[in-house]
């Protein structure tokens, strides 16, 4: 079995109860779901869900036909890397031990994270970047010391075609 990162965008109507049907529909076909990302759209009444799975190359067939009956569900779309803009943010609290604080600075400067808190003893990095930019930073910082992390997952939107020559 070939499996595959997919990411899907599912816009819902935001009512209680959707995300559970939702992430119910993967449980019964047996996928784990790796990230996802639930936010009102501009319009309030409507949500985007952003998901990832791994799964083998049948998934998004398989998981849209299910999603689709489910009542509120709007639209189902599986977003291509190569078509779409792909974004996490970290937050990556350190502790600041004075061996480690010149390597925090220097993982600000060269992969322009920014501090967002900091204590003499104690800072939180904020980090954005597509899924490998933000590999690295974390693979850059973890011998460093993390205390703590917190993921957004990836979120995603397709990028659009411009009709106009």
């Amino acid at each position: 079995m070939n499996c595959e990162e997919h990411i899907i965008s599912i816009l819902v109507n935001n009512k209680p109860g959707v995300l559970s049907r939702v992430s119910g529909v993967f449980g019964r076909l047996g996928y784990n779901i790796k990230s996802l990302c639930v936010a009102e759209t501009t319009d309030p009444e409507i949500s985007r869900i952003t998901l990832v799975s791994k799964a083998n190359s049948g998934f998004t067939e398989k998981t849209k036909k299910q999603l689709n009956k489910l009542v509120d569900i709007i639209e189902v779309t599986e977003l291509k890397p190569t078509k779409s803009v792909q974004r996490e943010m970290m937050l990556i609290g350190i502790n600041l031990k004075k061996k480690v604080r010149s390597e925090v600075m220097r993982a600000i400067d060269m992969f322009g994270c920014k501090m967002i808190f900091m204590k003499s003893d104690y800072c939180i990095l904020e980090i954005v970047g597509d899924k490998d930019e933000t590999e690295t930073i974390l693979n850059y910082i973890k011998p460093l010391g993390i205390e703590e992390i917190a993921r957004t997952g990836i979120i995603a939107l397709q990028q659009k075609n411009s009709n106009k020559t």
